[in-house]
């Protein structure tokens, strides 16, 4: 195996401050579930329907900032470091127009489509009201993950770490007072929850708007004097991100679906599953970091024009992956009860989200590995393989949906295999994709 260009510290270098991005970013939703765990299962549960459909429209701009972040990438490792300041502008200008479309559909369509699809009167109720107010950070949050991707594009990204601590500490600040009705603020309940994250948005925003303007060298990136209505810059983004999208949205709405099926099971359920999914997103946030450097690095070597050093690369960031799992697997399988005590002091919820708690350290270990070999596919630029790997992973994953949730009608934790499902074909189709040695030479 040849030697990389990115030693083990280098590498933990880059990915730790997206660690802590995407920390924070998780923590919003972990804050969130935690406060609304002391409110009821109820605002629980819906917390979960509502955060996912935000999340799932907002992929749409964060898959397209994935496709710049490529690109800028590929740009850096080239040192053509004047084209990147119009990528960047001119996927805000995009991103913006976006948010404006999604938001004007939400708004008109959310309520019809929850009233489909959910049963419970009580959960569509309170996923409005957070889902109302929850909207209004698209338009901060697609400005905030163009930042990220020109930071993390140009391996900048210490500055991710101090974003990342003065939202967290204003989403705390304001979940606690709009939640509970503190220090005068209105007693707004699971709005409050959703109107805090909107506010730790727009105050991302003003920090990255702030740091850039005194902190970058704006003519070396070429942030002056550019055009950022260039259609020919958008038009490049898209051939890269389109596909990274489409790859977004499917997966979450997908995620979305799963949620919908579990509220079938009852108020209860749905509360466990929140519970769940938030520890999976926590635990699981090396993983992401850790992927999401594998794929800006992956971009990098290829735009240095060194190929060669791809496959090794990418051995070695999961190597990193695996073994950080593996520690975190076994603590919280002799301690489950220290996290699931975060979101909940009823011990007969806790007991029954164990099983669960359980199986996702199982596929934590198998997204280790599945996860980063599948985001350095996107590094390589071939985002419409990406596209089709993914495609096929989520048509095994909804049959196997079906098969247990509802044709079976099993346990919550057999339900939550469908997880292992995901990870493991996500891994084995990307493997392949990298053993066919077809992605080399992809110009972008």
């Amino acid at each position: 195996m040849e030697k990389t260009a990115y030693s083990y510290a280098r590498i933990g270098k880059i990915a730790y401050p997206i660690f802590l991005t995407l920390l924070v970013q998780n923590l919003i939703q972990v804050i969130d579930t935690a406060f609304l765990g002391h409110v009821g299962e109820v605002e629980l549960g819906a917390s979960a329907i509502a955060g996912i459909y935000y999340i799932a429209v907002f992929t749409i701009a964060f898959g397209f900032s994935t496709g710049a972040q490529i690109l800028i990438g590929r740009r850096n490792g080239e040192k053509n470091f004047n084209k990147i300041g119009e990528i960047v502008c001119c996927g805000i200008v995009f991103l913006w127009l976006v948010a404006l479309c999604i938001f004007a559909f939400t708004r008109l369509f959310s309520e019809p489509i929850l009233v489909k699809m959910l049963h419970s009167k009580n959960v569509l109720i309170a996923s409005l009201d957070y889902l109302n107010w929850r909207i209004w950070g698209l338009f901060f949050a697609t400005v905030n993950v163009m930042f990220r991707a020109f930071f993390v594009g140009i391996t900048r990204t210490k500055v991710l770490t101090l974003n990342a601590i003065v939202m967290a500490l204003t989403n705390i600040f304001f979940d606690y007072a709009l939640i509970f009705g503190q220090w005068g603020f209105p007693e707004m309940g699971i709005g409050g929850a959703a109107l805090a994250s909107v506010i730790s948005e727009a105050v991302s925003t003003i920090f990255f708007l702030i740091y850039t303007f005194c902190a970058v060298d704006l003519k070396k990136y070429g942030f002056t004097g550019i055009v950022p209505n260039n259609f020919k810059v958008i038009r490049n983004m898209l051939n890269v991100s389109f596909s990274l999208m489409i790859q977004q949205f499917l997966s979450l709405t997908t995620w979305l679906y799963f949620f919908f099926v579990i509220e079938r099971m009852g108020e209860t359920t749905l509360a466990i599953s929140n519970i769940i999914r938030s520890f999976y997103m926590i635990i699981g946030i090396p993983v992401f970091a850790l992927s999401a450097t594998a794929s800006t690095l992956v971009s990098n070597t290829i735009g240095a024009g060194k190929q060669a050093e791809v496959i090794a690369l990418i051995w070695k960031i999961v190597r990193i992956t695996f073994t950080i799992s593996m520690f975190f697997a076994l603590l919280l399988f002799f301690f489950p009860q220290w996290i699931l005590q975060i979101y909940t002091t009823d011990a007969a919820l806790i007991k029954e989200s164990i099983p669960s708690l359980y199986v996702i350290l199982l596929v934590l270990l198998v997204l280790s590995v599945g996860n980063v070999f599948f985001q350095s596919v996107s590094g390589t630029g071939n985002t419409r393989s990406a596209l089709a790997i993914e495609i096929t992973t989520l048509v095994l994953y909804v049959c196997w949906m079906w098969f247990v949730a509802i044709y079976l009608k099993a346990s919550l934790a057999v339900c939550w295999t469908t997880e292992f499902i995901y990870a493991f074909f996500i891994g084995l189709l990307s493997y392949v994709y990298f053993k066919r040695g077809k992605w080399q030479g992809k110009k972008i």
